[in-house]
């Protein structure tokens, strides 16, 4: 597969992990300042929609794409999808699975940010929002509640106006996240199901708080999605034979 050019939508680790396997160009999207950087070839920043990703493919010569990105990533996978058929790439879209209760999970699943904001005042007042930055402003005119954000960078405006910003970055650990919610007496948490390890839903879980899940959007019809890094090296040797 090594003669292959093989574009990868990154972000995520996932992405990570199959670019330490076999030569692709990284591509991120370039949202934070200091992103963890894949192994081999990267590229940081968008392509100008779904025409700027046409012509990349074409100049680039690019014969696969993976989307790896992040399962809420919904307008890079919609471009690409639509790139891809209109150039004739393949396209694999790489998903780690979403989240599945278990006992003693209070969860409450929403379609969107906004179901989570309109649902938060009737399960609590002190609000942990690990959404992301860019999903701050689903919140600002949510009444009555206290909100702690956590992020890799500092949200922009509009905000909460009872807000603590707390800025770090993963992984976590289930005793961290137990501290973090007994500390500022958190009552509720708020996540997107991004999938993967969940350390903050193994606290919440201990601690007995409830949880509103935001679904994740759905994907583009008629294109093979894979769950692991495994089988997206497999997608990628089939493409040779």
């Amino acid at each position: 597969m090594s003669s292959r050019r093989v574009l990868l939508l990154s972000g995520t680790t996932e992405g990570r992990r199959l670019a330490g396997r076999t030569p692709v160009i990284s591509s991120l999207a370039g949202r934070t300042r200091s992103p963890l950087l894949p192994p081999g070839e990267v590229r940081i920043g968008g392509f100008g929609g779904v025409e700027g990703l046409i012509g990349y493919l074409r100049s680039a010569r690019i014969d696969a794409v993976i989307d790896a990105t992040h399962p809420f990533a919904a307008a890079m996978t919609s471009h690409a999808a639509a790139a891809c058929a209109a150039t004739g790439v393949p396209l694999l879209i790489l998903r780690r699975p979403g989240w599945t209760p278990v006992p003693g999970d209070r969860w409450h699943r929403v379609p969107s940010l906004p179901a989570a904001a309109a649902l938060l005042p009737s399960l609590g007042e002190r609000v942990f929002l690990t959404t992301g930055r860019q999903s701050i402003a689903a919140f600002a005119g949510v009444p009555g509640c206290w909100f702690l954000s956590r992020s890799v960078e500092p949200p922009e405006p509009p905000m909460p106006s009872r807000l603590e910003v707390l800025l770090d970055r993963g992984p976590f650990t289930p005793e961290s996240e137990h501290a973090v919610l007994t500390s500022h007496a958190i009552d509720v948490l708020v996540t997107k199901d991004s999938g993967g390890s969940a350390a903050k839903l193994d606290a919440a879980r201990a601690l007995g708080i409830p949880v509103v899940v935001v679904d994740r959007p759905p994907l583009p019809g008629g294109i093979p999605v894979v769950p692991s890094v495994d089988a997206a090296l497999t997608w990628l040797d089939e493409l040779t034979a």
